[in-house]
């Protein structure tokens, strides 16, 4: 039989960063919600969760990266929201924040996750952000309890 680890979905004394855009507020804020609930609901203690707020999505990696190397942290949650305009400032934005991102996963060596929204629609962002397509920042949140347990498992 294969030996096969699969992450559980329960936190016990682990302390997780959240960096969260201040830029579409009222996005961002429904995604941070989100994960705050989804970290309290699988065991989380408040106590030891970081909530750093930042400008704009662009900012989010240097926070992320600074919080993910500082070995406080079991997992770093990133949280923004990018709306396409009338130009392509969107995808310039995306590209960066996303590549920014996985940098500081692979070199910190914890998880960092992508729970930006990089939607052509305020409508696409409020689905994402609680709506009918669910919350993004609950995904994300999810997804670093499970990774926590994943790499405590490999180690």
């Amino acid at each position: 039989m294969p030996t096969r680890i699969e992450g559980r979905l329960l936190l016990k004394d682990e302390a997780i960063a959240i960096v969260v855009s201040r830029f579409n507020d009222m996005i961002t804020s429904r995604l941070l919600e989100g994960a705050v609930d989804t970290i309290r609901r699988h065991g989380g203690n408040e106590d030891l969760l970081t909530i750093v707020h930042v400008p704009g999505a662009f900012e989010i990696p240097l926070a992320a990266d600074k919080l993910a190397h500082s070995g406080k942290y079991a997992a770093v949650i990133c949280l923004g929201a990018v709306i396409a305009g009338q130009t392509t400032h969107d995808q310039y934005i995306n590209n960066q924040v996303a590549g920014g991102i996985a940098r500081a996963s692979q070199s910190s060596g914890i998880p960092v996750l992508f729970g930006v929204l990089t939607c052509q629609s305020m409508e696409q962002a409020i689905d994402r952000a609680g709506g009918k397509a669910g919350n993004k920042g609950h995904e994300a949140a999810l997804a670093a309890i499970e990774m926590i347990d994943v790499l405590k498992q490999i180690s």
